[in-house]
């Protein structure tokens, strides 16, 4: 979806009076039946499958299974799928958690940040690249908020996305917390906090799907690096 960035900044210009809704049915519209939503079931993922499932009921859901979620995030994700009748689209990785375990030991921490990097490419950034070329969107929507770390302050609700070739639209970016908690009780829908992300092992990292560095890592990853 071609669009200069004078576009971009008149969109998000337009976008920021519209509900969350009103964005993801615009989203929706534009993509020519080929929009999908990205989650990995962390905290207030339940809001945007919420308003994915309103605009589009059987829109596909991309999810990475990297294999390290705990037993809460699971379950969580399997309520979500049965009550929203989620189209759950699940990539894994090449290789399991505990193959990848017996080979190179633990999850590296923040003080190993190539070692991150590297874990992310093959646990999660390939199996994602994988899941965006098969599914092939125009339109990628996602919980992207920038009050989540420093680097998504300088994203929008709509920004074109360099890694993957689609259009990202986050319509909850500009969402506090306390505003996805009334969102959540005021639609009865679940949280779950048991969360962790290996690839990030730190929540002011990125693990590489909305960082310039994710696609070349992916793409080496994919080659069986």
């Amino acid at each position: 979806m071609p669009l200069t960035p004078a576009e971009i900044i008149r969109l998000n210009s337009e976008l920021r009076a519209k509900s969350p809704l009103e964005v993801v049915c615009w989203a929706v519209a534009q993509a020519g039946a080929r929009a999908i939503v990205s989650t990995n079931f962390r905290p207030y993922e339940a809001a945007i499958l919420h308003l994915a499932v309103q605009a589009q009921p059987d829109i596909p859901v991309l999810w990475v299974d990297h294999g390290y979620n705990r037993p809460a995030t699971y379950q969580h994700a399997e309520n979500l799928k049965a009550r929203l009748k989620l189209n759950l689209k699940p990539y894994l990785p090449r290789v399991t958690a505990a193959h990848r375990d017996a080979l190179h030991g633990s999850i590296p921490t923040t003080e190993d940040e190539e070692g991150l990097k590297k874990f992310s490419a093959v646990m999660k950034l390939e199996p994602f690249q994988r899941g965006m070329k098969e599914l092939a969107p125009t339109v990628w929507i996602t919980a992207l908020r920038k009050v989540q770390n420093p680097n998504r302050a300088g994203l929008d609700i709509v920004s074109l996305d360099e890694n993957f070739g689609a259009l990202k639209v986050s319509p909850l970016f500009y969402y506090s917390d306390a505003e996805l908690d009334a969102y959540l009780a005021q639609h009865q829908l679940p949280n779950e906090w048991d969360y962790f992300d290996p690839a990030k092992a730190d929540e002011k990292r990125e693990c590489g799907l909305h960082a310039n560095w994710g696609r070349s890592a992916a793409t080496v990853a994919g080659s069986g690096v």
